[in-house]
């Protein structure tokens, strides 16, 4: 179990706007939440900042007249002011609580949506858990700091600009003196900023490991168990746990000593204002004692929005490592997909749309596939395939034998256009399938996997995930074909038959019927069976080889199998090795020659 993210983007330097502005543009769809939280921002500093001369007003009417009828409208403008504060308060709130939930929502869907584009290349190198925490804790961290920190730039600028304009209207000195204390509270921000970040960074990345660990001992439960590694497992977790508490008590540490730092700093400034306006009250040079009063709270109110705009920035600074990878896989570019030119003629056909033809405007037709002096490795040291070259015509029936990492499922994955050739190119009736809409040739691509996948939910459900507008009629024909429907019969619930996660709660055999229904359902031009029989028992893969052969009757089709019984009726086995083919032909053929399938098929069946 690794404890590094080897694939983690490493960044470093000061907030990146840009990242942020985009993340602003998130806000579009929810606009009107937006401007309704910055305006009842707005007016609540307006409030704030009105508050302070009418209570110095007040004091000094009382002071010179006593109660009389304008000290009452006073006390009513006041209580009116309060009103509206309230209002305001509630106000900016809820659509603080609207936006954030609403831009979550936007950005896990987004997320997803993504990576259901994404091709099998980027799942290679990210495992499970790294990838819920972008679409859960990352979104939740970003869309839970945006909205309060779009509120404070708005209210904080606001109330600087109203509180340091008043101050300076009732007395430039004291102005002057209060605000003295801002080249140092920029220094200590400047300070804290680069190492409350830097934490920030650490502490999602970490997050990262710890979910891609955790999710992967789940997942391995069994084999943890049966291998009595659940030791090792806890000490190596708890590397990773005690790396994330020492990030996360550094961070706490940093924001801790910050927040403090401002309050003090702001402290010095009100003391400075009390200091030197007392001294001019007490000299009698100065301000009335209800302007002092009024200048006192504004020096007290004009620290509040910097300690409001510091902890901001440090909820920034703390949520831009989780923004950093949100964005990330958001702009993240698909290895694979539709060239400008495919999406330009699936737009035109599109307005004018023809059912002979795909909708991509080429022919709905599959004759061949020819790989042509293809190329491709994963990495480039390690080649898997080279100058490689197969034609597959129409209704035929191709058997991918041979040792393992020779290059079957590259092939079959290449077919698929899973993944591109690096070097070469794959003809589709005379045509670069990188010419043809992606997305409709995979739909014309059927798979059963050795090991699939099913999920939560009822028989039912997982057949018709082949095509999702099928009838209930039409699954049940597709687990008839497929040789489910009477085991699925046999079953208590019979269709309505839960599953459970992935499966777990049928036989291999069972699931392995029913993703055959499922493929079959899709009624593709093109079979993959991809060991579809090597995990299951000698009277199951019988059964399973009947409905295989009703199945792939006139398809053109891809078996790869190490259990050389399913394939002997293919039109043609190909025996790969080191990405080459070393023999082709079929099964009495190979036999014939006595090369490398005639020995491979003695040792399986020596004993008969």
């Amino acid at each position: 179990m690794s404890t590094q993210l080897q694939y983690d983007d490493e960044r470093s330097g000061a907030i990146d706007l840009r990242l942020w502005w985009n993340f602003i543009r998130h806000l579009r769809p929810h606009r009107r939440v937006a401007l309704t939280m910055c305006g009842a921002g707005f007016g609540l500093a307006l409030v704030e900042a009105s508050i302070p001369p009418l209570t110095g007003w007040m004091i000094d009417e009382a002071i010179e007249s006593g109660v009389t009828d304008r000290l009452l409208w006073m006390g009513g403008a006041f209580a009116a002011l309060m009103a509206i504060f309230a209002f305001a308060v509630w106000m900016f709130i809820r659509a603080a609580g609207l936006l954030a939930t609403g831009v979550a929502y936007d950005l896990r869907n987004g997320c997803f949506s993504k990576l259901q584009s994404l091709p099998f290349s980027f799942f290679d190198v990210r495992p499970t858990g790294w990838l819920i925490s972008r679409v859960t804790s990352d979104c939740a961290k970003v869309s839970d700091r945006m909205p309060w920190v779009l509120l404070d730039i708005f209210w904080g600028s606001t109330m600087l600009l109203g509180i340091s304009t008043a101050m300076m209207l009732i007395d430039l000195r004291l102005a002057l003196w209060t605000m003295s204390i801002v080249p140092l509270l920029v220094a200590a921000t400047w300070f804290f900023k680069t190492r409350m970040l830097a934490s920030s960074r650490e502490m999602r990345r970490t997050n990262s490991a710890i979910t891609a660990a955790f999710s992967e001992s789940i997942n391995g439960v069994r084999t943890t168990k049966s291998l009595n590694r659940e030791q090792r497992n806890l000490e190596e977790f708890d590397q990773l746990a005690e790396a994330m508490h020492g990030h996360s008590v550094r961070n706490a540490l940093q924001a801790a000593v910050f927040l403090p730092i401002v309050a003090i700093l702001g402290s010095i400034g009100v003391g400075l204002a009390l200091w030197k306006g007392g001294v001019q009250i007490e000299e009698q040079t100065g301000l009335s004692l209800g302007m002092l009063i009024a200048f006192m709270e504004y020096a007290i109110l004009f620290s509040m929005p910097i300690q409001e705009l510091s902890a901001r920035l440090a909820d920034l600074q703390s949520a831009q490592a989780a923004a950093e990878r949100v964005q990330g896989l958001l702009e993240e570019v698909p290895a694979i997909g539709d060239s400008e030119e495919v999406r330009s003629r699936l737009a035109r056909v599109a307005l004018n749309p023809d059912p002979r033809t795909a909708p991509d405007g080429r022919s709905r037709e599959i004759r061949t596939i020819r790989f042509e002096h293809v190329d491709f490795h994963y990495t480039p040291e390690e080649p898997i395939l080279q100058g490689f070259d197969l034609e597959v015509r129409e209704g035929e029936s191709i058997a991918l034998v041979g040792p393992t990492g020779g290059g079957k499922s590259t092939i079959v994955n290449l077919a698929a256009r899973f993944y591109e050739p690096t070097g070469g190119r794959i003809v589709v009736d005379g045509v670069d399938y990188r010419e043809r809409s992606l997305e409709w040739w995979q739909s014309q691509f059927g798979i059963v996997q050795q090991v699939p996948h099913l999920f939560s939910g009822s028989i039912l459900e997982n057949i018709r995930y082949g095509r999702l507008d099928a009838t209930d009629r039409e699954v049940v024909e597709a687990a008839r074909s497929a040789g489910a429907h009477e085991f699925i019969e046999r079953l208590e619930d019979g269709y309505q038959h839960e599953v459970g996660e992935g499966g777990e709660l049928l036989s291999t055999g069972q699931r392995q019927l029913a993703s055959l229904a499922r493929a079959l359902l899709s009624n593709p031009r093109v079979f993959v069976m991809d060991e579809a029989t090597s995990s299951i028992d000698t009277e199951t893969e019988s059964l399973i080889q009947g409905a295989i052969d009703r199945v792939l009757a006139g398809r053109t089709s891809f078996i790869i199998a190490h259990r050389l019984s399913t394939i002997r009726h293919a039109d043609r086995i190909l025996f790969i090795e080191g990405g080459r083919i070393i023999e082709e032909g079929t099964h009495e053929q190979l036999l014939e020659r006595a090369g490398r399938y005639a020995e491979l098929h003695a040792g399986q069946f020596a004993g008969s």
